[in-house]
């Protein structure tokens, strides 16, 4: 067991694994891969890419930007050569999986386009597609602060891009700032994500 839970991994593809095993079970109670199982396995995919994201988001503004002021100047390059550089590869690839998950469980729910429109489709007759909506757009708010803004201005601030220091200093000013917003976003957005499924079902 111990040479499992040392091989991140090994650990991963056993978790993975006791996952389908789950997934299997609850489609033998189903019965079919109807569309409420596609919904559930959705939903899954959506949770641990969002948690995957989010876990990440808040790494960033909990510890990593709070404590590098704090860090040794010789001890920094441990953080923006190897520790940055692998935690944006998941937080940028989850922010894309997050969305597309949330879009397509949409989608397989049948409100898609009533959420995108905050309701307007449908003449504002459900709360539940106003509310569900803008916590979608939150999460592309969120997105594409990731993609447009934090990881252009991540690879310049740590020197992934050549930039002079003013560049580097500037660029990683506007990163922390985008992330600090999607920070702020974070909260409502997942009560939205958290509440709607629980009230409306």
């Amino acid at each position: 067991m111990q040479g499992l839970l040392s091989n991140f991994r090994n650990t991963m593809i056993v978790s993975f694994l006791l996952s389908l095993v789950m997934i299997v079970g609850y489609l033998v109670h189903n019965r079919s891969a109807d569309v409420i199982f596609v919904q559930a396995v959705l939903r899954w995919t959506h949770v641990v890419v969002g948690i995957l994201w989010i876990g990440l988001l808040y790494y960033f503004n909990f510890v990593q930007i709070r404590k590098m002021p704090d860090i040794p100047a010789e001890l920094k390059p441990a953080i923006s050569k190897y520790i940055a550089p692998e935690a944006l590869f998941w937080f940028r690839w989850a922010a894309l999986f997050t969305v597309l998950t949330g879009l397509a469980l949409a989608w397989a729910r049948g409100y898609l386009l009533e959420a995108l429109s905050l309701g307007a489709v449908s003449g504002f007759v459900s709360a539940q597609h106003t509310f569900i909506g803008v916590g979608m757009w939150l999460a592309v708010i969120m997105f594409l602060n990731v993609w447009l803004f934090i990881w252009p201005n991540q690879k310049i601030a740590l020197g992934m891009v050549e930039a002079d220091d003013a560049a580097k200093a500037k660029a990683g000013r506007t990163a922390m700032l985008f992330s600090r917003t999607n920070t702020l976003l974070s909260l409502p957005m997942l009560v939205t994500m958290a509440m709607n499924q629980t009230i409306f079902g």
